[in-house]
C-alpha cells in the first residue's frame, strides 16, 4: 500500500473504527458470503488490510485460523487490545512475511480499493506466491463499467470493471471461480470474486 494512503488512514483510524470497524456494520449477505467461503478454506486464511480486525475475529471465533495483516499501526494496536489472543501483524499486503505456499486462502476485502491499479498485481503476486496450490482468494471491492477513481471519505479509490479485475487475478496465477454483485440505493455498486490457486 502506498505511504500516502497508509498515513491517510492512519490520521483517521479511530474514526473509521467507530463507523466500520465492528461486524454489526458488516451487509449480511457480505458476512453469508465471507463466512461460507472462509469455512471452505482448509487451513489458515489470511484477512489481507484486516484494518481494526474484526473480520480476523470474527473468522477465528467461528474456529477458522486467521491471520490479520495491515500496514496502519493504529489499527493493529487497536485489533491486538479489542481481542487479544489473536494474530495481528504489521505488515504491507505485498509483503506478508508469511512463507510460499503455507496459507489456504486470503481475504482481500476492500483492502485493494486505495492500490493504484499498475500496484495491484503486486499484491496479487504476493497473495499467489503464499497461497497454496488449489488454495483461494476472496477480494470484495467496488464495481463500475470502467476502471477509475473516485473520491473516497478517507483518500482515493478505484471502481474496477469485474473483468479488467479477474484478468489480474489471472495473471497473477489464479483461476476465477465466482462472481457476485450488489446494489444497495444510495451506496456504490459492490462486486466480489472468488478465485482458486492454480
Amino acid at each position: 500500500m502506498e505511504s500516502h494512503v497508509t498515513e491517510a488512514y492512519a490520521s483517521r483510524a479511530e474514526e473509521y473504527t467507530s463507523l466500520l470497524g465492528s461486524m454489526d456494520s458488516v451487509h449480511p449477505e457480505d458476512r453469508d458470503l465471507v463466512v461460507r467461503w472462509a469455512e471452505g478454506c482448509d487451513g489458515t486464511v489470511v484477512d489481507a488490510g484486516c484494518g481494526p480486525g474484526h473480520w480476523t475475529d470474527h473468522l477465528a471465533g467461528l474456529g477458522i485460523p486467521a491471520i490479520g495483516i495491515d500496514a496502519v499501526p493504529w489499527f493493529i494496536d487497536h485489533a491486538v487490545q479489542r481481542a487479544p489472543g489473536r494474530d495481528f501483524r504489521l505488515r504491507p499486503l505485498e509483503a506478508t512475511g508469511l512463507a510460499t505456499g503455507t496459507v489456504a486462502g486470503v481475504l482481500a476485502w476492500y483492502s485493494l480499493i486505495h492500490h493504484e491499479p499498475g500496484r495491484v498485481p503486486e499484491a496479487i503476486a504476493e497473495f499467489g506466491r503464499i497461497v497454496r496450490p488449489g488454495g483461494a482468494l476472496l477480494v470484495g471491492f467496488f464495481d463500475g463499467p470502467e476502471l477509475e477513481p473516485f473520491d473516497h471519505a478517507v483518500t482515493t479509490a478505484y471502481r474496477w470493471p469485474v473483468d479488467q479485475l479477474a484478468g489480474v487475478l489471472a495473471d497473477g496465477g489464479f483461476t476465477v471461480t465466482d462472481v457476485r454483485h450488489r446494489e444497495d440505493p444510495g451506496h456504490r455498486p459492490h462486486a466480489s470474486i472468488s478465485a482458486v490457486r492454480r
